[in-house]
């Protein structure tokens, strides 16, 4: 049976792309100078204004300004073309209290230590084996894709781009195995005078021949450029950005469920961010240990709570045990309070920056990325011991 499925990205200009890069910046330098910092930053971009609001609890000042216009000169913006608006005041107090010390501590009357979740949520976590970074391959292939168009827009192998673009591929699966790609599309902003054929003829035959060699283009791929015709203004002058637009993008394209809440500009204590990434850490165990072709790892929060209220695994019927199995094993082996979580995934570390580009999931050089063999012979240990 053949079905089709469709995953998007896009470059380090886009607008929404652009206030996730400021607003990460700000939480790298925020826990640069104290590693305790509580953040929790939107930004919003419109034609020649950048706008910064929310929490920010730290125990020494950065200046955001200055971070502001590092961020948009990194995303292809001169930073002279914009004004600077901050609006930043502490973290709520009854915020505070509860994520300081967890429900737990509270009800037996225990020494503190213990964080509670920064707000209620449920989180996803998947991964898949149909590609080496274990998210879906149309994902793969548009990040892919939107990381070339940089690539050549900075090194200046293709001339005449900006930094505003985004990429869509369609894969055509059969019986859940990826065969082909059936569409490729692709808009990236461009000068008055370039030459439009020659722009389709570049993003070809240097981005997106090089970037599909696993599932090469066929003759019958179909492979828009600029569909819309000319892509001559871009960015916040024609597209108001904002942060937590892109949590799709961020994810897993689509194609695993998401508890909606965004991750950029946010701390560690706030788990609809460290969650996810711990959900994806185990599901990636789960795939690493060869106990599923698919793997969608769930956790439900309660603010000011430790413990998840509640864990689920579903290994959409590939699993090589029963998901209730897997679920229990899971709860066992990895730790899911956020203390725990920060801990773990060394989550206090000013590492934010460049995790608004190209997704959340599927760089190695992210900790909730790393595969550790203990929790492989953890996973399968308890797995063979049930049974």
């Amino acid at each position: 049976m053949k079905n089709y499925l469709t995953s998007e990205s896009v470059c380090q200009g886009h607008p929404d792309k652009l206030c996730d890069y400021i607003a990460d910046s700000i939480l790298d330098a925020c826990l640069a100078v104290d590693r305790y910092s509580r953040v929790a930053c939107e930004v919003m971009a419109t034609k020649g204004k950048i706008i910064v609001a929310g929490e920010i609890t730290s125990n020494n000042r950065v200046y955001l300004p200055g971070i502001v216009r590092t961020a948009l000169g990194a995303s292809g913006y001169d930073p002279k073309d914009f004004s600077i608006s901050i609006h930043v005041h502490t973290q709520s107090p009854d915020i505070a209290a509860g994520v300081d010390t967890a429900i737990e501590v509270r009800e037996t009357l225990s020494a503190a230590g213990e964080l509670g979740a920064g707000d209620q949520g449920i989180v996803y976590g998947y991964a898949t084996n149909e590609t080496h970074s274990g998210i879906p391959i149309p994902l793969e292939l548009s990040h892919r894709i939107c990381r070339s168009l940089d690539d050549h827009r900075n090194f200046g192998t293709i001339r005449g781009i900006w930094s505003d673009g985004k990429a869509q591929v369609t894969v055509e699966y059969e019986d859940g195995i990826p065969k082909r790609i059936d569409t490729i599309i692709v808009s990236v902003q461009h000068t008055e005078d370039k030459y439009l054929d020659l722009l389709k003829n570049e993003i070809i035959n240097l981005v997106i021949r090089p970037a599909c060699k696993e599932l090469p283009i066929d003759a019958d791929t179909q492979i828009l450029i600029n569909p819309s015709g000319k892509f001559v203004e871009g960015g916040p002058a024609a597209d108001t950005g904002l942060t937590g637009r892109k949590i799709m993008v961020d994810t897993y394209g689509g194609l695993a469920r998401h508890g909606g809440g965004a991750f950029s500009g946010k701390d560690p204590t706030k788990v609809d961010r460290s969650g996810a990434y711990m959900a994806r850490f185990i599901a990636k165990h789960i795939i690493a240990a060869d106990l599923a072709e698919r793997c969608e790892v769930s956790i439900s929060y309660a603010i000011g709570k430790a413990d998840p209220v509640a864990i689920s695994v579903d290994t959409f019927g590939t699993g090589k045990h029963h998901d209730g199995d897997l679920t229990r094993v899971v709860q066992h082996t990895f730790a899911m309070r956020p203390t725990a979580i920060i801990d773990e995934l060394s989550l206090r570390s000013p590492i934010y920056g460049h995790t608004a580009w190209y997704g959340h999931m599927g760089n190695s050089l992210y900790p909730w990325e790393h595969i550790f063999p203990a929790y492989l012979s953890a996973l399968k240990g308890a797995l063979h011991h049930d049974h």
